[in-house]
């Protein structure tokens, strides 16, 4: 009964949506991909922002129920029938009277399994598609015979198209990049920092501020935006990772095919708010510098999260590299290895490693295989007796790398160490009740 009435108010809701797009026709924009979907969805939705009303996903709201949502611009109902009746009244109202309504919608779209994008693209018209990147070993694979299934699936939404549509590419993924040669009869462009992008991004950096205990901290990274003989310098604070850099490129490569003001896009960055959990800094306990990247967890977005703790400039006496990993969930058969293979890469970058979960194990075995002391390796079964050694062992100057699946809950073990906690629903992922009541 509970799967009939999920299904019943999702059926409902998209036939609202399509209504709704019908009459008020927003320009959409839909952003997909393995990693960074929702950080550029955020960036474009700031881009366009100076310019003209714009409405974007709430959170991670990517699903088959969470498009509608964002196109009605509802709320997740979760398991209160009457939220869930008064979203559909509301999607009525829409329909039925006149509204203001947004002149551009910025919506993420994902797949978790088999035929998700399809039942999306069935009914969904885009005036722009984005994609970001797919990786070597993609989220959910899992639930898909090859990495090749999953693009496949993904790369339906680009049928969603409208003849004078705009195909954005992320040209860091070569697979991404390779897209341009397939699809010669609508417009492509492509963004990044690669020599061939068509938006190209220049002289990444990390920004340095003093600490409270006179040391130097990350606090951002600012980057340029090569356009035409021209560069566009843009700085973004609370975060790192070429994934936070790589969203404004996207956003600029739009505002510059809509002939918008660059220079005034390129402001509204310095107010940008980086989504949660996702490479944002916040600040830790006894001085320490917490990278909160505790919404999810892949092998290509952990490996990006490493090289970006390599590159930082860790300055003090005391000051150490601390990675805590969780499990990567839903890798199939490629669980083991790809474990294996994050341990190594940790080994190169961190000075002490924890690891919360069955799987993560195997990180701790391929940090071993790589050299890592195993005096510095701490292995946890569960996040729950990780916090208080975790805590105990920290000190000033520590940079310290968080991240895990979704399932693992690792942003419990930030709200632990991070030194205002009072500040969690603003800076930490799955703060809403409904999740905080959840094992």
């Amino acid at each position: 009964m509970k799967d009939f009435a999920k299904g019943a108010t999702v059926a409902m809701l998209t036939l609202l949506s399509k209504l709704v797009l019908k009459k008020y026709k927003p320009k959409v924009v839909v952003v997909t991909g393995s990693v960074g979907k929702t950080s550029t969805k955020d960036a474009i939705y700031t881009a366009l922002g100076p310019f003209v009303h714009v409405r974007k996903s709430e959170k991670s709201y990517n699903s088959d129920l969470g498009v509608p949502l964002t196109i009605l611009g509802a709320p997740n109902g979760w398991n209160n029938p009457f939220i869930w009746l008064a979203n559909i009244l509301g999607g009525l109202s829409l329909v039925l009277f006149k509204h203001t309504y947004p002149e551009w919608l910025v919506l993420e779209v994902g797949v978790g399994k088999p035929g998700d994008m399809k039942r999306i693209a069935s009914w969904l018209h885009s005036d722009v598609v984005v994609i970001t990147h797919f990786g070597t070993v993609p989220v959910h694979v899992e639930f898909f015979a090859s990495k090749e299934e999953i693009v496949k699936e993904k790369k339906q939404l680009i049928n969603t198209l409208r003849k004078d549509g705009l195909l954005l590419l992320h040209c860091e993924d070569k697979e991404v990049c390779a897209l341009k040669g397939d699809y010669k009869d609508i417009k492509v462009r492509t963004y990044g920092f690669r020599d061939e992008a068509d938006i190209k991004g220049t002289l990444p950096q990390i920004i340095y501020a003093k600490g409270s205990r006179g040391n130097d901290i990350p606090t951002g990274m600012s980057f340029r935006v090569d356009i035409a003989g021209n560069s566009l310098p843009i700085s973004i604070k609370g975060g790192l990772g070429l994934g936070h850099l790589s969203g404004p490129l996207a956003g600029i490569a739009l505002v510059v095919d809509e002939k918008f003001n660059i220079v005034e896009a390129g402001k509204a960055f310095e107010t940008f708010a980086l989504p949660p959990a996702r490479m944002r800094l916040v600040e830790g306990r006894e001085g320490s510098t917490i990278i909160d990247d505790t919404y999810n967890s892949s092998p290509v977005a952990l490996r990006a999260g490493l090289e970006m703790l390599a590159s930082i400039e860790n300055h003090g006496m005391k000051g150490r590299k601390i990675a805590v990993l969780g499990d990567m969930l839903e890798l199939g058969k490629h669980t083991e290895e790809e474990h294996r293979e994050a341990g190594r890469a940790t080994a190169k970058v961190a000075s002490i490693l924890y690891t919360i979960g069955p799987r993560a194990e195997f990180i701790a075995k391929g940090a071993i295989e790589a050299g890592m002391r195993e005096d510095r390796i701490v292995v946890y079964r569960s996040l729950i007796e990780a916090i208080e050694p975790i805590i105990d062992i920290i000190s000033d100057t520590d940079i310290i790398l968080v991240k895990g699946s979704q399932s693992m809950r690792m942003e419990r073990l930030v709200e632990a160490i991070m030194a205002h906690p009072e500040d969690k629903e603003k800076l930490l992922c799955r703060q809403e009740v409904e999740w905080l009541k959840k094992k």
